[in-house]
């Protein structure tokens, strides 16, 4: 059973900074492209940054330069080190993993983690 849980989400104010982490486990996250998206209040669901296995990162345009997405695959952790926070990141996080596969050769899917909340208040 696939299973990612973020922590790391709290309340800080705008500047602030934050490490969000996401425990994967039940499968081969090593080949899987592994990110983080988020969702404000009464918007949708949003990208904000992948790392590929192979070690390549992709951002959207609002978090560039100050988020930083890493992970380590011994231990299939995925980690969001975000920086200068502002009020317009407020939202819940969502650990992804994405094209994950269970087994070897079996099917890719995507998986979600239940999100951890991340306020940016003063």
């Amino acid at each position: 059973q696939v299973e990612l849980v973020e922590s790391g989400g709290g309340l800080v104010q705008p500047g602030g900074s934050l490490r969000l982490s996401c425990a994967a486990s039940g499968g081969l996250f090593s080949l899987a492209t592994m990110g983080w998206y988020r969702q404000a209040p009464g918007k949708q669901r949003e990208f904000v940054a992948v790392r590929a296995s192979g070690g390549a990162s992709n951002y959207a345009d609002s978090v560039k330069g100050r988020f930083a997405i890493s992970r380590d695959n011994a231990e299939n952790m995925v980690y969001l080190q975000m920086n200068n926070l502002k009020p317009e990141d407020t939202a819940v996080y969502y650990c992804a993993a994405l094209g994950l596969r269970t087994v070897v050769g079996g099917r890719a899917k995507d998986y979600w983690g239940q999100g951890t909340q991340v306020t940016v208040s003063s």
